[in-house]
């Protein structure tokens, strides 16, 4: 296939799977390209625990996930525990790590809600017994967010297995994944990724690490590549450009391209010391970003695509033949950055946003200071033209598009919820996980 038909070919793909979502889908983390942006109008850009809630519904157990949705289900994991749970603690909390995991029987869960009511369809129960690592206090043993088709639903549990289920909950196959140690006994969060019949799973851990590619109809192993990685939770990300697909995989120790078949095609050394926010495209270009607060190097990347080899810069450079522009401190820990309208915005953990132009990197405004905003681990969103930053106080920041800091308003929940998951965007509803439950907003008039 030339380049130019080759180009089309994409075009049509990008096409049909952006109309999958106008349609209602929202069906990965951080919806269709991990970008965590609207793709329709009519979103809410006002609520409280009572304004514009279209239903609410208690979720039982813990889980961080984010729903995804496809149609008129919205399906959503859960652990439930036969014992007392510790309280998360609310902030960039440390001293929450726990060297040995709970003698409570557990259940890991699947949940199917109506989109339109809020009701559970069905709910199944894919493990049940003690949990073989702990994990942070904050944490939870259901921190990945589903993949979700037409036809199937594919739920990871990091340490107990992957899972594929029809839409009425019918278990399809399963396949284990051996429990292996995380740093500081954490936990995993790394979320599948699904592209063209294949599901990608990365597992980077203390013992040992590797990317896996799994036929996402029968689960069967496909390829397995090995990884020289520690602990990561990073959400791989299937990039699809005019050169070529790619599979790629923030790390601590590099950053690192994969063919459709586990061949390397590039690596990135420079990343700070723990790697969470998951890589995504804009406007040609690849955002990869790693900020551990307690490191001086939080960077942000904007990587060309068609690299080979080692793209790492050396000392003194901010860009290369193949990083189009970075900035060494800007990155945020735990949410991912968001680009839209050719700004990549910035939300730090604690509290600040900052913005940068797309095509070069510049600064457009500093970290600025978000009135009470304390502590942010979801990463933010964009719609009609607005930017939201949802705190873990249930509180939403909202902020105009632009390239100057401007506050307009902010959304409160109910006092006793707290928000790790970051929210999905479905037509004109806006779908918020919260430590106790779910809730669906959508404009009342």
């Amino acid at each position: 296939m030339n380049r130019l038909l080759l180009t089309v070919a994409l075009l049509l793909g990008c096409c049909a799977w952006q109309g999958h979502a106008e349609e209602g889908n929202w069906p990965a983390f951080r919806g269709p390209a991990a970008r965590g942006v609207a793709l329709g109008s009519g979103l809410p850009d006002r609520w409280s625990a009572t304004e514009n809630v279209a239903w609410k519904t208690d979720i039982a157990g813990r889980g961080w996930s984010s729903p995804v949705v496809w149609g008129n289900k919205i399906f959503l994991t859960t652990c439930e525990s036969t014992g007392e749970i510790e309280e998360a603690k609310k902030g960039l909390y440390f001293g929450g790590d726990r060297t040995e995991p709970s003698e409570a029987i557990h259940r890991w869960k699947v949940l199917c809600l109506d989109l339109e009511s809020g009701s559970i369809r069905w709910e199944k129960t894919l493990h049940e017994g003690k949990p073989s690592q702990p994990i942070h206090v904050k944490g939870s043993y259901a921190a990945e967010t589903p993949v979700v088709d037409g036809d199937r639903l594919w739920c990871l549990f990091g340490n107990v297995g992957l899972f594929c289920l029809d839409h009425d909950g019918n278990e399809q196959w399963r396949r284990e994944i051996p429990p292996r140690a995380m740093r500081n006994g954490w936990g995993t969060s790394a979320s599948p990724a699904l592209h063209d019949g294949r599901i990608y799973l990365v597992h980077d851990t203390q013992e040992a690490s590797e990317i896996v590619a799994v036929d996402a109809a029968t689960g069967a192993e496909i390829w397995k590549t090995d990884r020289d990685e520690k602990s990561n939770w990073a959400t791989p990300l299937v990039w699809v450009t005019p050169q070529r697909t790619e599979i790629v995989t923030a790390g601590t120790g590099k950053v690192r391209s994969y063919d459709t078949d586990g061949k390397l095609l590039w690596s990135l050394q420079g990343m700070s010391s723990i790697t969470i926010a998951t890589p995504y495209e804009h406007d040609g270009l690849l955002c990869v970003s790693s900020g551990y607060v307690m490191d001086r190097s939080k960077p942000l990347y904007a990587i060309r695509p068609g690299a080979s080899g080692d793209i790492s810069l050396v000392p003194g450079e901010t860009s290369n033949a193949s990083i189009a522009w970075s900035q060494p401190s800007a990155a945020p820990y735990n949410p991912s950055t968001l680009a839209v309208d050719g700004r990549v915005y910035v939300l730090h953990d604690r509290g600040f946003l900052a913005a940068y132009a797309g095509s070069d990197g510049r600064e457009l405004y500093s970290p600025q200071r978000i009135p009470e905003g304390r502590a942010f681990t979801a990463s933010p969103w964009a719609a009609d033209g607005k930017v939201f930053c949802l705190n873990e106080d249930g509180v939403t920041f909202v902020f105009q598009e632009g390239d100057s800091f401007q506050p307009l308003h902010a959304n409160s929940l109910a006092e006793d919820d707290m928000c790790m998951a970051t929210p999905a965007l479905v037509g004109d509803r806006l779908l918020i996980r919260t430590a106790e439950r779910l809730y669906c907003l959508r404009r009342a008039d």
